[in-house]
């Protein structure tokens, strides 16, 4: 059965479409690929269970060509030179001169492409949060914006898991560029499209991840090192501190040479416990953070303050103990209503409220909506090619496809806006 078309494509909505491709003309290089970009958009928006290229093609109409229109979308996609990247940076200024926000927030997510076999880049037996299991799927970082007028997708990279960073041949048969052939962690890769995004001067208050991102603490110490302030998920296996510890240098063993280079706990200082352990400890509070069709969303959470305690027994370097410096995080807790526990550690300011982080912690919803909406209407998982570049430009032109609908229903609501504050009221303004 045929989904319904995403959109009317009246003629408005095509004058719209037409100027919308026209602005990245520079980006595509040829004129001829900027023609082609708006009949694969086209398709996209059309009705249709599937769209991959061959049935997209035999969907749209294309006024004057003769040819054969799936060979031209096949050659634009999978071996055109434009510069998905060039493509990009041109789409997020034209979405943020619309909706950024200062109280926007970046989510840091990852999704799974399911595969039956093994050539497509970056297939492998491995795990999918989308899948929910273990299975020969792709999976690609992504990051997306959220802002209190609209949401809209940043960025999006492959991951390649080992058994393919440890085969240059079968890198080098898909097209994999040199420089993202070394072997690189999820988070490392969603830090590098962070970085790009900063570089442009997105405003944001926050950047969230879930679990996936946040163990271990390496992506939680890269988002500090770069001035982020965020709420990242973590297992709850983590330890920490439920008061501010006390440190000393161990100095009663040492007579001569250099002092002591680590501090260690004070011996009155209670030793740490897991996060899941501290959570059966604290008191819940009903928090709502959206109204859906079903009703208000809601479920229970805990925010209390914390100290991190990471490998605490081994001690600290003595320039990481300044004196009179607290290195106190939040723990934010979510008890669904399913049953399931999630866990979070951030570094909001002191004076944060339950109701500010939870709400900030919930724009994943918009992710996920948006996973939704990139996948069964705009076919983000229907692509069949098995290239690096193909991938990635059939992703971008998603990304395209989900931008212009967003503007699109901005446009519509115009008219409500000229009634609304400079400033409008974020539910997850901090």
């Amino acid at each position: 059965m045929a989904r319904a078309a995403v959109v009317e494509l009246n003629a408005e909505v095509l004058e719209h479409l037409s100027a919308y491709v026209s602005e990245f003309m520079a980006d595509f290089g040829l004129i001829v690929r900027r023609y082609w970009a708006e009949v694969y958009l086209q398709g996209l928006f059309l009705d249709g269970e599937r769209k991959s290229i061959q049935p997209l093609a035999q969907r749209v109409t294309v006024p004057g060509w003769s040819g054969d229109t799936m060979q031209a979308l096949q050659q634009f996609v999978n071996q055109s030179a434009w510069d998905e990247q060039a493509v990009l940076r041109t789409y997020r200024r034209l979405l943020a001169a619309s909706l950024a926000d200062p109280s926007g927030v970046i989510v840091i997510d990852d999704t799974g492409f399911a595969k039956k076999g093994r050539h497509s880049v970056g297939v492998a037996r491995q795990y999918s949060g989308t899948l929910g299991k273990t299975d020969n799927c792709q999976v690609a970082v992504s990051l997306h914006y959220v802002a209190p007028l609209g949401d809209y997708p940043l960025a999006r990279r492959l991951f390649l898991p080992e058994e393919w960073t440890q085969q240059s041949e079968r890198l080098a048969s898909v097209g994999v560029p040199i420089a993202e052939r070394a072997p690189k962690t999820k988070g490392e890769i969603a830090l590098e499209m962070l970085d790009v995004v900063r570089t442009e001067g997105l405003p944001h208050q926050a950047v969230v991840a879930d679990a996936g991102y946040g163990t271990g603490g390496e992506f939680r110490r890269g988002l500090e090192t770069r001035g982020e302030t965020y709420v990242v998920g973590v297992s709850g296996q983590e330890v920490v501190f439920r008061r501010a510890p006390r440190w000393e240098a161990r100095t009663a063993a040492v007579t001569r040479g250099r002092p002591p280079s680590r501090w260690y706990v004070t011996a009155e200082t209670p030793a740490p416990v897991s996060i899941k352990q501290l959570a059966q400890q604290l008191k819940r509070t009903s928090f709502s953070w959206r109204v859906g069709t079903k009703g208000a969303l809601e479920a229970e959470f805990a925010w209390v303050r914390v100290w991190p305690a990471h490998d605490w027994q081994s001690g600290r370097a003595a320039n990481d103990v300044p004196h009179g410096k607290a290195d106190a995080r939040w723990l934010l807790v979510e008890w669904r209503r399913d049953g399931s526990i999630r866990y979070a550690l951030s570094n909001l300011p002191a004076s944060t409220t339950l109701a500010q982080a939870a709400g900030c912690w919930k724009t994943r919803w918009h992710v996920e909506q948006g996973y939704q909406q990139l996948k069964e209407e705009l076919g983000l998982d229907h692509f069949e090619g098995r290239s690096w570049l193909g991938f990635h430009h059939h992703a971008t032109l998603c990304c395209l496809a989900y931008g212009f609908l967003a503007l699109e229903r901005l446009r519509g609501m115009s008219t409500e806006l000229e009634d609304f504050p400079a400033e409008p009221a974020s539910p997850f303004r901090v």
